[in-house]
């Protein structure tokens, strides 16, 4: 590789840090900077920790960036000119970061801008919570009153198990419109159940929220469920950035790629975590998550510093081994996969399940961490 090739990766969550910690060990002779709003990292698996009132790791991006020579510019992204290569930024509101060029020039783009909370619903921006983002975690405060945990999936269970363990005095209600953890195996189910019973969460399954009101949710039967504090778990966004700049995505907003992670509409736009569309075994795409935005952020950039030497990467290849539920702090699970992501029949829980999960996060923030 001759000259300065330049770098640009858009988020400094998961995927983009650690597609700029590999950028900066492979992609030799390039100019890496990477662009964020957040001055530190916080473990996103970790949120619910932190919605129950916990502290949680964090450290600082710009120190770990530099000391790999990378640069960091703390700032928003405003928009991405495609045509002329240009990364158009704005400040950060009420921050001391320093001040920084409008517009950044790239020869290659990292997209890696992860997701946000989906509002879903009618009122769910206006009255409910989130734990979608450090932001949203640090704002929420849990009283007496009665928690309504609104979604079944790996986030609502977890924040409904760390509630109910860490505030005794609160009710904490689950309102999800399929059983908890109905994705994986029955025994698993069955053990997620009996979890959150034992710490005094009250399941309420089949109850499809039509309506987020300012004193609970009103169901699509008409039922209403009061309660003081309404959390929204039910799904994430991605923001609307790559949309406006043109390029090819989905009918969510992530970014179409093709088998070596490029935008399949700007070639020089590599996309990677929470906001692409990465194909996966079996036909199917593989799912928002860290144990996705890691692996395609490293392999995003081995793709890159393989063409700068003027070589085909090979295609990427991935496979989930497990997914893994922490259920307060002294109980888990981990539900191990097939290669389609389908639930196989070992299923670890209790402290030991707890274990191994603290271990994988541990890892997670380790390997994210250039």
């Amino acid at each position: 590789m001759t000259g300065e090739h330049r770098i640009v990766v858009l988020g400094a969550g998961y995927a983009g840090l650690a597609a700029a910690g590999r950028l900066a060990s492979r992609a030799r002779g390039a100019r890496i900077t990477v662009v964020d709003a957040r001055a530190d990292f916080v473990e996103r698996v970790r949120l619910h920790q932190r919605a129950a009132g916990q502290e949680i790791p964090r450290w600082d991006i710009r120190e770990a960036l530099e000391r790999k020579k990378v640069h960091f510019v703390r700032a928003r992204v405003r928009d991405i000119d495609v045509v002329g290569g240009l990364v158009l930024l704005d400040d950060v509101a009420e921050s001391d970061a320093p001040a920084h060029p409008a517009a950044l020039e790239y020869d290659t783009l990292v997209y890696a801008l992860g997701s946000r909370r989906d509002t879903g619903v009618p009122g769910a921006a206006e009255y409910a919570l989130s734990v979608a983002t450090p932001e949203d975690a640090a704002a929420l405060t849990v009283g007496r009153g009665t928690v309504a945990v609104v979604g079944g999936g790996a986030t609502g269970i977890e924040l409904a198990a760390e509630l109910a363990e860490s505030h005794p005095d609160s009710r904490v209600l689950l309102l999800s419109s399929e059983e908890p953890a109905g994705w994986m195996s029955e025994r698993a189910r069955r053990y997620v159940r009996g979890a959150l019973e034992r710490l005094g969460v009250e399941i309420m399954s089949g109850a499809k929220v039509a309506e987020v009101l300012a004193t609970g949710v009103r169901l699509v039967d008409g039922t209403i469920v009061d309660a003081e504090t309404t959390i929204w778990t039910t799904g994430f966004g991605v923001p609307d950035l790559a949309r406006r700049a043109g390029l090819a995505v989905d009918g969510h907003g992530r970014v179409r790629t093709d088998a070596t992670l490029r935008s399949l509409s700007h070639p020089n736009i590599y996309a990677a975590g929470d906001s692409a569309v990465v194909a996966g075994p079996g036909d199917r795409e593989l799912r928002m998550a860290c144990a996705t935005a890691l692996p395609t952020g490293k392999y995003t950039a081995d793709a890159i510093a393989t063409r700068l030497r003027g070589r085909e990467p090979r295609e990427f290849h991935f496979r989930y081994v497990a997914q893994c539920l922490s259920l307060g702090r002294g109980d888990g699970l981990i539900q191990f996969l097939k290669a389609d992501d389908t639930p196989a029949r070992t299923v670890l829980t209790g402290r030991t399940g707890a274990w191994v999960k603290e271990r994988i996060v541990r890892g997670a923030g380790w390997a994210a961490k250039p």
